[in-house]
């Protein structure tokens, strides 16, 4: 609505001659003509869409790692209520730190450093929900399937990409790298890789659910690992090349010589990228051919605890035959054992949700 907005207002001014975007209506005494306007009133409106807008495309990747994650690593996640909190922290604070694009665009110093508290305040948030994804995976019994890997590989350029977000959150630093191949690099980690990452887990974790048939292992491991060292390759030189100067939307850095040092950094980030292309052809094969010829699936593939694993294979309108199964727990309980060290359920490390124990009548009574 914000966006539609500004671009609406945009239009009437160059259109119809309107003046919403005038700085200032008067000067010294006299009234400014209609015509024209600030430009950077008009970027308020857009990074007020762009900057949360990042975030609707990442928290969904990083809710399927959640799940994958504790799912593979046959434990809970790890400080569950956290987790919760800060996607909700993320979700309020990302409406009150746009100006972090702006550093450089005229807008008042003061102003820049109340953008750089609040940018700088939103790592409390995503770094809690980095320590708990790895230690939700520390001492896990991990099935490293090619879910889990991807879901791995989130935390990893969700970390490695919000490192520079420190420094082009801090309006002092943003100046010698802003719209650099730096925030390029930064960016696409964070944003891009990341929320693929998410994509592709969410994918190979339900395409069971999906189809009956299982993607094939082998070929998602190919895709992982070409995919993840491409990755880096294609975007942590762009940091020293964003370092080194070189702005982002040029065509050609030919009518500066003092790049032209720069040029085989910039083949091989391109060699890196026509490989990470490549590669997702290997993901699309796999996926397309698995619809038809993967292996049969059981029903709980995973021996995951949620709802959507206890519906039959065929595809029911209403997804339960009957009654619709009651829950008795939380999703998470991976690896429950009794007070003899037993688990709850003998020879499985998962309770779905949909069984009662008597424990839990007990509780119930109790």
């Amino acid at each position: 609505p914000v966006l539609l907005s500004a671009a609406l207002l945009l239009i009437m001014d160059r259109s119809f001659g309107t003046s919403f975007f005038l700085s200032d209506i008067f000067i010294q005494g006299e009234v400014l003509h209609y015509q024209g306007g600030s430009p950077v009133l008009f970027e308020h409106l857009f990074w007020f869409l762009g900057h949360p807008e990042v975030y609707i495309v990442l928290l969904p990747a990083l809710g399927i790692t959640s799940e994958v994650m504790s799912t593979n690593a046959r434990k809970p996640i790890f400080g569950y209520r956290a987790m919760v909190a800060s996607i909700l922290a993320i979700a309020f604070l990302s409406t009150i730190v746009w100006g972090h694009h702006m550093f450089i665009s005229g807008m008042n110093p003061f102003l820049g450093s109340v953008f750089t508290f609040t940018t700088l305040l939103i790592a409390i948030p995503s770094a809690v929900k980095a320590f708990n994804y790895i230690t939700t995976l520390w001492k896990g019994n991990l099935q490293l399937n090619p879910a889990m890997l991807f879901s791995i590989g989130l935390v990893s350029t969700f970390i490695t990409g919000g490192l520079t977000g420190i420094i082009l959150g801090d309006s002092t630093l943003d100046i010698n790298v802003h719209d650099t191949y730096f925030v390029v690099a930064h960016f696409h980690l964070v944003m891009g890789i990341s929320a693929l990452y998410g994509l592709f887990a969410g994918v190979y974790h339900w395409f069971p659910k999906m189809f009956k048939r299982m993607m094939n292992k082998n070929l998602g491991y190919v895709h992982f690992w070409i995919t993840a060292i491409c990755a880096y390759g294609v975007f942590f030189p762009m940091h020293f090349v964003g370092m080194a100067g070189v702005p982002r939307r040029y065509y050609e850095n030919t009518a500066f010589p003092m790049f032209d040092e720069l040029t085989d950094v910039n083949v091989l980030i391109t060699v890196f990228a026509l490989i990470a292309g490549l590669a997702q052809l290997v993901f699309l094969y796999n996926f397309i051919s698995s619809i038809f010829y993967g292996k049969p699936t059981e029903q709980n593939p995973w021996k995951s605890n949620t709802l959507e694993w206890t519906a039959p294979i065929e595809h029911l309108h209403g997804n339960w035959e009957g009654k619709i199964p009651e829950v008795h727990r939380w999703a998470y309980d991976y690896s429950k054992t009794q007070d003899n060290g037993e688990y709850v359920i003998p020879g499985q490390d998962f309770v779905p949700q949909n069984i009662p124990l008597q424990q839990d009548e007990e509780e119930l009574n109790h």
